[in-house]
């Protein structure tokens, strides 16, 4: 494109939307409309200091998108209500279903590629396997309202028959790295290990309440998150072109596709700190313990086949880098 594409990005003060921005700036894109509460004091170190045209505040524009004539390129959509522990599932319909519904209409009568979040909550505890196939939405059973907001939107785009001209929506699975410290008990077990660590020196883990899985040693499939921006980054850039074929359009798992468990998550906080793992095992709390995800693991072939080839960080090399280069200098990204 000869001009500087105008991109849109949703959930741009959070953890995910923030390292997106700054993955963009530092490949020379600026033109940016960030969307999102802009409210919460413990985001701003988030998003403060990015380049980017205008922050609008997310229901605003919503309302601007019907009354003003924005010349926007590309749309990613990954601002969310993401705290599975949030059991009204009206404030997730509201965040996670209808708000993408409408950024999805839009995006179709002006005809504005679109990336959006979904997530490996959609499978639930994986009892249909973790294959990022249309043909098995209906029959997933997520585990908490969260993921069903995410599989109910995913089963809604599939078969609408007006389209974004090109669309993919991102299953992620579990998240880690810089700018996460403002989202509490959701953040993840690295952040979570690390000042357990600085606080008392030792980690705690919840136990497994399964025979067939030992302490510790519950299974996910980790992925830095400058890895997973990279993704996106690689599919805006093949639908900007014009390179994205409507053949590859749909859901797509993001995840390293190899499982590790929480304690080699836990032992290498540990390593990349230089110390030896000092880890104890506790009691799941009974309001997860039966929504409880014991495994899983991205299936990647979907996205190989659409032509990404680079690799992703081992969970050594991610944790080396978040706890080296953030936590311990407690810097942002």
């Amino acid at each position: 494109m000869s001009k500087q594409p105008t991109i849109v990005v949703t959930g741009s003060a959070g953890f995910i939307g923030s390292v997106m921005v700054q993955f963009l700036n530092e490949n020379g894109f600026a033109n940016l409309l960030l969307v999102d509460d802009f409210g919460v004091e413990a985001k701003r170190k988030n998003w403060e200091q990015k380049t980017y045209v205008k922050v609008i505040e997310r229901q605003a524009f919503l309302e601007q998108l019907l009354s003003d004539d924005y010349e926007i390129d590309f749309i990613i959509h990954v601002g969310a209500r993401t705290d599975t522990t949030e059991f009204n599932y009206a404030i997730h319909e509201e965040l996670n279903v209808e708000y993408s519904k409408s950024i999805w209409n839009y995006a179709t009568k002006k005809q504005i590629p679109l990336i959006y979040a979904s997530s490996a909550a959609t499978y639930g505890a994986g009892e249909n396997g973790y294959e990022d196939r249309h043909d098995v939405l209906e029959q997933l059973v997520p585990l908490n309202p969260y993921g069903i907001s995410k599989n109910e939107f995913d089963k809604w785009a599939i078969t609408q028959t007006k389209q974004p001209p090109s669309w993919t929506g991102l299953k992620f699975f579990n998240v880690y790295g810089p700018n996460e410290g403002h989202k509490a008990r959701m953040a993840s077990v690295i952040f979570h290990a690390f000042n357990q660590i600085q606080e008392t020196g030792v980690v705690k883990l919840f136990k497994s309440h399964r025979p067939d899985f030992k302490d510790g040693e519950q299974l996910r499939d980790f992925i830095y998150v400058k890895d997973l921006v990279r993704v996106i980054f690689w599919m805006m850039q093949e639908m900007l072109a014009k390179k994205w074929t409507h053949d590859k359009n749909g859901l797509y798992n993001l995840g390293t596709g190899k499982a590790r468990s929480f304690y080699d998550l836990a032992a290498n906080t540990f390593t990349a700190q230089g110390l030896t793992p000092n880890i104890e095992f506790i009691d799941m709390p009974l309001d997860i313990r039966d929504k409880y995800q014991y495994f899983t693991e991205a299936n990647m072939n979907k996205l190989r086949t659409a032509g990404y080839t680079e690799p992703f960080s081992t969970l050594e090399e991610g944790v080396k880098e978040y706890v080296a280069n953030y936590l311990v200098k407690n810097q942002w990204y």
